[in-house]
């Protein structure tokens, strides 16, 4: 028997069971969740059906929600959650004198109040600031904790009376730098204490290892054969920074076994026209592998290399048990 429904005034059947939808999703449009008989709250079926990511999500979460890895065609380069945090963080330590929001924006590729959303937890943790123009910058407590921990660094902490003596002695700048991969990084310089020309090196600054003495000094400790200069140079070219640049593995190989032969590194402007260096190891950490290297960075003008050489028994002297294998005190 078929049964009849009244609906305003009006008798209309039933349809079919095979022809019947379930009324708790039919009707669905636009992930609303709205039914048949009119709008209303979506069922959980619904709510499941219509729901999407409105954000792009890091691989890994991608693998640990799909229970694989992740193909290769859906990696993603846009930032995510603290990735973002941390690019906006590293955008702010290159504008000392602040920086607005849209030109943040412009620089990290991300949607204006996502980048502000970051910003509001860096200024909530003290690591970056606003100014009276509306302009950010690195935080107070930024700066805090980076200068404390620079200074409790041992290395620094015990190289630094050694970099004040000689940049004293040689009115030059006197560097300290350590092997980062590719290049080197400087934990620590001193100025000469007179003299208008200076160099403009920063703590934290990066070169080139194979265009520095310091880089050249701690590569000679690491690459000992040539095969291991070849699998360092790779098929990545070594960047020229100057006409003296060492710019293929076989001439690298050649300059890093004059260093081990004479137990120092010179950099003949390699890395900047017109300044020289002497480099030395120093061994702060370990007595049988460098920590990093010691440079005196000259302007050629005025101190030419071949007299820093001529002192480099003078230099080792000032550096003492630091610049000695074996001897760490």
């Amino acid at each position: 028997m078929v049964r009849h429904r009244q609906r305003g005034g009006r008798h209309r059947p039933d349809p079919p069971a095979h022809l019947r939808r379930d009324r708790s999703v039919a009707g669905t449009s636009g992930g609303r969740g709205t039914t048949a008989a009119g709008p209303g709250p979506p069922s959980s079926h619904a709510r499941a059906s219509s729901f999407r990511l409105s954000t792009p999500r890091s691989n890994v979460w991608n693998m640990e929600m799909a229970g694989g890895a992740a193909a290769p065609d859906q990696a993603d380069d846009r930032l995510v959650g603290s990735d973002r945090v941390l690019a906006v963080l590293k955008e702010l330590a290159g504008h000392p004198d602040g920086v607005t929001l849209d030109e943040l924006t412009r620089a990290i590729g991300s949607p204006k109040p996502t980048v502000h959303r970051a910003l509001r937890s860096l200024r909530r943790a003290g690591l970056a600031a606003q100014d009276a123009r509306g302009h950010y910058l690195l935080g107070d407590e930024f700066l805090r904790m980076a200068f404390a921990h620079h200074e409790a660094r041992p290395e620094h902490v015990r190289i630094r009376p050694v970099l004040e003596a000689l940049a004293g002695r040689f009115g030059e700048t006197a560097h300290y730098a350590v092997l980062d991969g590719r290049e080197v990084v400087y934990r620590a310089k001193v100025d000469p204490p007179t003299g208008a020309a200076r160099l403009t090196s920063t703590i934290g600054g990066r070169n080139p290892a194979h265009a520095t003495g310091v880089g050249k000094l701690l590569l000679a400790h690491q690459l000992t054969t040539r095969d291991a200069v070849d699998a360092w140079v790779g098929d990545t070219p070594l960047e020229r920074r100057t006409a003296h640049t060492v710019v293929t593995a076989a001439a690298l190989h050649r300059s890093l076994e004059l260093i081990r032969e004479r137990g120092y590194a010179l950099d003949e402007e390699e890395n900047e026209a017109g300044v020289g260096c002497l480099a030395l190891a120093v061994y702060a950490l370990s007595p049988s592998v460098p920590s990093g290297a010691l440079s005196v960075s000259a302007l050629t003008y005025r101190t030419p290399l071949s007299t820093l050489v001529a002192a480099v028994d003078e230099v080792r002297a000032v550096l003492g048990p630091l610049g000695e294998a074996g001897s760490r005190t």
